[in-house]
């Protein structure tokens, strides 16, 4: 496989995932598209997580992890040795599955990371266009200044994706984003995801299949073997594979027999 079709964002060749002796992830191969949402489904413990973390090089940070295979961003492999993480991540955000602000006032958790990476810019109105790009400003317009903590959860989780949204990255991915949420600020969040997907690629891990059919435009379904290593089993658009799957074993976990 090559990103030789300018409509993909990140293509996933051969992708083998270890953790120490463990093989987690067995030889995924994955394109995906360019703007749009991109949902990975499947029970627990199939890997969901652990391919999402291995775009950006997450994974790197667990002790013991090795990573074969390539996952390729701009037709380079975000693995070769010239490739820094630090930078590759401000291209690649993510948003965690519970919202982690900084102990800081709602401003400064937007301003942070422009600053240190050396922003030149208005501050002002990088805060401003973030917060209004998350759905979050006519909320937080007038208490700017107050500590982040003291949000709710759905608006912490907001504030998550402004500040991934500051640092101007392509991709923005989520790990089970919502999961902490309760249902009104689940269904914000869900409505952001479709709005941001205008201009950002959204890629999406979630335990909420209801959510996946509702919100991605694409649908990856990954299972377990027998040594307990996650595969890939199907990926399709999501109404092929919620309404018409290939694959028994997709249809089967869609409609609830097992997982």
């Amino acid at each position: 496989m090559s990103e030789s079709n300018g409509n993909f964002a990140i293509t996933l060749d051969k992708l083998n995932i270890f953790y120490s002796d463990f093989h987690a992830v067995v030889n995924v191969d994955l394109e995906i598209k360019k703007q749009k949402i991109t949902a990975i489904i499947g029970p627990s413990g199939c890997g969901k997580s652990t391919v999402l973390r291995s775009i950006n090089r997450m994974n790197e940070l667990m002790p013991g992890t090795r990573t074969e295979g390539a996952v390729l961003f701009h037709g380079e492999n975000v693995y070769d040795a010239s490739v820094d993480p630090v930078e590759l991540r401000k291209r690649i955000g993510m948003v965690f599955q519970k919202p982690n602000p900084f102990p800081k006032s709602i401003y400064d958790n937007i301003a942070w990371g422009a600053k240190i990476n050396g922003y030149k810019g208005n501050l002002d109105e990088l805060v401003e266009s973030s917060l209004v790009q998350a759905a979050l400003w006519d909320e937080v317009k007038d208490k700017l200044h107050q500590n982040a903590l003291r949000l709710s959860g759905g608006q912490q989780q907001r504030l998550c994706i402004a500040r991934a949204i500051a640092v101007s990255p392509e991709i923005i991915l989520m790990d089970e984003p919502a999961s902490a949420l309760d249902p009104i600020a689940t269904l914000k969040i869900e409505e952001l995801m479709q709005h941001l997907a205008k201009d950002y690629t959204i890629i999406i891990v979630t335990h909420n299949m209801q959510q996946a059919s509702r919100i991605s435009n694409f649908t990856c379904f990954f299972m377990v073997n027998e040594q307990r290593s996650g595969y890939l089993v199907e990926y399709g658009r999501t109404e092929e594979i919620f309404i018409n799957p290939k694959d028994k074993r997709t249809e089967d976990y869609i409609s609830g027999r097992f997982g």
